[in-house]
């Protein structure tokens, strides 16, 4: 095993805080939910109001179909919850820290990109994060 050179405390902090590779893998789960332009969209609208299948479809424009495999697996994620009215099922974002990280991403995205790559609604969600 080749010399540590960091300090003995860097080192102590580095063996108590790093997650365990388990923990890693499961927030590597985690964050591959939003690796899905699809499934970003459809956050976004959820992040506004809660949407039954037919409404998410006709104003993202996407196949009912589409919605209806991208939403199980936001919901098997845990990203999105669901209440029904009648034969309605309607969803919405499940915890505010699904909101985070996307208004996390939003900002970064703020900050690294050239101005003409953000459009006026992203700059604005940004502000309000």
């Amino acid at each position: 095993m080749p010399e540590i050179i960091a300090s003995d405390e860097t080192c102590r902090l580095i063996r108590t805080f790093v997650p365990s590779n388990q923990d890693l893998s499961d927030m590597c789960a985690f964050f591959s939910i939003f690796c899905d332009v699809t499934r970003m969209k459809m956050l976004s609208a959820l992040s506004i109001d809660e949407l039954c299948v037919s409404d998410l479809a006709a104003l993202l424009n996407l196949n009912q179909t589409t919605v209806s495999h991208q939403l199980k697996l936001l919901r098997d994620a845990g990203l999105v919850a669901t209440r029904r009215e009648g034969k309605i099922i309607f969803y919405r974002i499940a915890s505010e820290h699904v909101e985070k990280v996307m208004s996390a991403g939003t900002v970064y995205l703020l900050e690294v990109l050239p101005p003409e790559r953000m459009n006026e609604p992203s700059r604005q969600a940004a502000k309000q994060a």
